[in-house]
């Protein structure tokens, strides 16, 4: 990965940016894209959009979006106690288990807060309850402060908060970070409008960083709703089986390090999943297949209600330890999936064909 798609990442993946409070890595993400994109804009839900227009403008373009979801898992207070310790309530899916001691940073007012997940010592508890995990209610945040009064100096009701960790590369290819789910798939979506706008094609492109997908999907309903497009792929990340104990009869065949993963299922349009898989066989890049059943979990399940309907795609990046705060990914996943994707929207033209039945597998050969 060059120097500056990497100086890029880090930006995006150290910002905090919860659901529901996605300002800070939307910021940067619509900075790096102003650099290239024709529009660059944001809407009141938090989306952002970078717009690569066609090289032939016409009324007839298809509107193709590619959305990762810029939110990440975290946390929001709801009460800060006599004696200033901060309760709170998690903003997306957590295991409780990796919580316990972790430093955590807080958005305050007057800018962010550190402090630390505390419970009750082990050595305090019956015999009985060691046995037992410990749940989230049980836990609190410790700021330090004096009481009640000391923290609501720095803190207040509703100010978000993220683990307190950075980006740290382990190996050339391998990186880990806390917020990787999702903040690659945006990073992706950008750097594949990035490719296509060095080479138009007929698609009009809108890279999209969507926002509050770990909670309500609201971000993918209203910009899919803004953009009513021909196509729609979900940039996400899927589970990566390649450790120890990995049961890859129920939960697939999922390599770090082995190229993107192509979603199959019933809420992925079939055209669309061969015309990627196609793209990743014209450029010669590994890749993996993924079924699903009712749904995939990502913004793709809600971009498929919107307006007249839309094909819809999903694109994931292996990840070990989701919703963890240390999620591990490869770089060259993320680049391969960003070229397999930029090759696709190139394939698309006003003559394509989504319509169940009606796609030609041979047209994107």
């Amino acid at each position: 990965m060059e120097d500056r798609a990497l100086a890029f990442m880090r930006r995006l993946l150290d910002a905090p940016g919860p659901s529901g409070y996605e300002e800070a890595p939307a910021r940067v993400w619509r900075e790096e894209a102003s650099t290239f994109a024709d529009d660059v804009t944001h809407d009141v839900v938090g989306n952002s959009f970078a717009r690569i227009k066609p090289s032939t403008p016409s009324d007839e373009a298809p509107k193709v979006i590619l959305a990762g979801h810029i939110d990440e898992i975290g946390f929001v207070v709801t009460h800060i106690d006599p004696e200033g310790f901060l309760w709170f309530v998690p903003l997306g899916g957590w295991d409780e288990q990796v919580l316990v001691g972790q430093r955590v940073r807080v958005r305050g007012r007057g800018g962010d807060v550190v402090g630390v997940i505390g419970k009750k010592a082990a050595h305090l508890l019956k015999e009985d309850d060691r046995k037992k995990p410990t749940r989230l209610d049980e836990m609190w945040i410790d700021i330090g402060a004096k009481d009640r009064v000391d923290a609501l100096c720095r803190v207040e009701i509703g100010d978000p908060a993220v683990i307190d960790s950075q980006l740290v590369a382990l190996s050339d290819d391998v990186c880990v970070a806390r917020s990787m789910d999702n903040r690659v798939g945006a990073f992706v979506a950008l750097e594949a409008a990035r490719l296509v706008s060095q080479d138009r094609c007929a698609a009009d492109l809108y890279a999209v960083a969507t926002a509050q997908e770990e909670t309500t999907f609201g971000g993918a309903f209203t910009a899919s709703f803004r953009v009513p497009s021909t196509v729609a792929i979900a940039i996400d990340v899927t589970h990566a089986t390649d450790y120890p104990g990995a049961d890859k009869k129920r939960d697939h065949e999922v390599k770090l390090g082995g190229g993107p993963v192509l979603g199959r299922g019933s809420t992925v349009n079939d055209g669309v999943f061969h015309g990627l898989r196609n793209a990743a066989q014209r450029l010669g890049i590994d890749f993996a297949i993924q079924a699903t059943g009712r749904s995939s979990g990502t913004d793709a399940d809600a971009m498929l209600h919107s307006g007249p309907g839309t094909a819809t795609g999903v694109v994931s990046i292996p990840n070990r330890y989701m919703h963890s705060p240390n999620e591990v990914v490869s770089l060259n996943d993320l680049d391969s999936a960003a070229r397999v994707i930029a090759e696709f929207v190139r394939s698309v033209t006003p003559e394509s064909d989504f319509r169940p039945g009606s796609w030609n597998q041979d047209e994107t050969q």
